[in-house]
């Protein structure tokens, strides 16, 4: 997608059980168009799909676009907004001294959001917002779909 538009990106992850089998997804939104989009994952766990969904998000966009990204996960808003930059400082620390969770998914989505100009809102799950509760349903459609591919 063309970065001369400024792009409104709807995220949401979501587990059949945690851990268990899992979906993302993202609803891309410019002024001209929207394009969804979504995966799924065998055994994964929530917070990672949130983390998938905004990483296949940004790199469907070029480098240099800029975004707003909205989701309903207060594990990847305050991850990438508070705690990213003092992971990094501590070698992938946590305040407690315990190494980051999902640091692979975390290292990929450092390096997209420094080549994009990205902004991060939190928006309340479950509380009608539209396309958080379209996003959740492309989401949990994933797991419906990679279980309807699973050999019997």
């Amino acid at each position: 997608m063309s970065h001369k538009s400024k792009f409104k990106i709807f995220t949401d992850g979501a587990c059949s059980g945690n851990p268990g089998p899992g979906g993302w997804a993202a609803i891309i939104c410019s002024e001209a168009t929207q394009r969804d989009i979504s995966g799924a994952e065998p055994d994964t766990t929530n917070n990672r799909m949130e983390l998938k969904a905004a990483i296949e998000a940004l790199k469907v966009l070029e480098p240099g676009a800029e975004a707003q990204i909205f989701t309903d996960s207060t594990y990847l808003q305050k991850g990438v907004t508070l705690w990213l930059d003092s992971w990094k400082t501590r070698n992938w620390m946590t305040s407690a001294k315990t190494p980051v969770k999902n640091k692979d998914l975390w290292v990929e989505l450092d390096a997209l959001r420094t080549t994009r100009h990205v902004t991060w809102s939190w928006v309340e799950g479950h509380a009608g917002h539209p396309e958080n509760e379209r996003a959740d349903q492309i989401a949990r459609t994933a797991i419906i779909t990679l279980a309807m591919q699973a050999p019997l």
